[in-house]
């Protein structure tokens, strides 16, 4: 494993070469780990620019992205001591969104992968809400405090809490602030994996492996679709989904590439078979 940032040690940013798929994992760790990785100014903007870095520089060299945290926890929101500036948080301005971590996030063409453990508190909740799939071992603890603090989420909590454990739950932890350990955020929906035997970061490179081993392009587009879709209705989303379809098709239909590529692997004898 490769460092290839560490901006005054708050995040720490390392390559992985993955085994099976041969192209690698960039993973980026909140570095304050006795202060259970809670985020002041310097974390934000760092991870602002390391995410707005990456996009920038897409290939598909990167199968995907881990985020996680050093120590025992994931994040367990702002430094209170030193918060980011929460109207430049709130705020839709381009030069306060290009210091905004979730923003910046929300742009990425690679998959956001959150190994989480311990406490996933508050501004540290949104963050992992901010990741595609998320993993956690069984210390996982997320709740959020912004009621309890008389503070207003800005990141998207309130938004994508409901979106994936629904609107009673979504206010019942919210609301009540009330925390919800790891066995029950995944059989919500909160916690996409819950690992037992290995680290969330293990299973975590894991995945990134198997994203690794498709298409770029497609892996792309299909999380473009995806992400689309669910800010649409199904009928919007379905009409988004087959325009982007015909974008792709009308690309690929002309050399037969694709097809050949497939059939090739559907006849072949000798290729790996699931166990599913």
């Amino acid at each position: 494993m490769k460092a290839i940032d560490n901006e005054d040690g708050v995040v720490i940013q390392k390559r992985l070469s993955l085994q099976s798929c041969g192209k690698s994992v960039v993973i980026i760790s909140i570095n304050r780990p006795t202060k259970k990785n809670c985020f002041n100014t310097k974390v934000a903007t760092s991870l602002a620019r390391i995410f707005r870095s990456l996009q920038n520089d897409a290939n598909d060299d990167i199968a995907a992205i881990i985020l996680t945290g050093e120590g025992s926890s994931f994040c367990v929101g702002a430094d209170l001591a030193n918060p980011p500036n929460p109207i430049w948080q709130s705020s839709d301005l381009p030069h306060h969104l290009i210091d905004n971590p979730v923003h910046q996030m929300s742009l990425s063409s690679i998959p956001i992968i959150a190994a989480l453990k311990g406490y996933v508190i508050t501004g540290g909740f949104e963050l992992a809400l901010a990741c595609d799939i998320l993993v956690g071992d069984q210390t996982v603890v997320f709740r959020d405090t912004h009621c309890k603090f008389n503070l207003a989420p800005c990141w998207g909590l309130s938004q994508k809490l409901q979106r994936r454990i629904g609107v009673g739950r979504a206010k019942l932890m919210s609301m009540g602030a009330i925390p919800v350990k790891a066995p029950q955020a995944h059989s919500w929906g909160l916690l996409d994996i819950l690992v037992h035997e290995e680290s969330s970061l293990e299973r975590a490179v894991k995945i990134a492996d198997s994203i690794g081993k498709n298409s770029p392009d497609m892996v792309v587009r299909y999380k473009k679709a995806i992400d689309e879709g669910g800010n649409m209705t199904l009928e919007q989303g379905l009409k988004r989904e087959r325009a982007l379809a015909m974008a792709h098709y009308i690309e690929i239909v002309q050399d037969n590439e694709t097809f050949n590529d497939a059939k090739d692997y559907i006849t072949d004898a000798n290729r790996p078979r699931s166990k599913l």
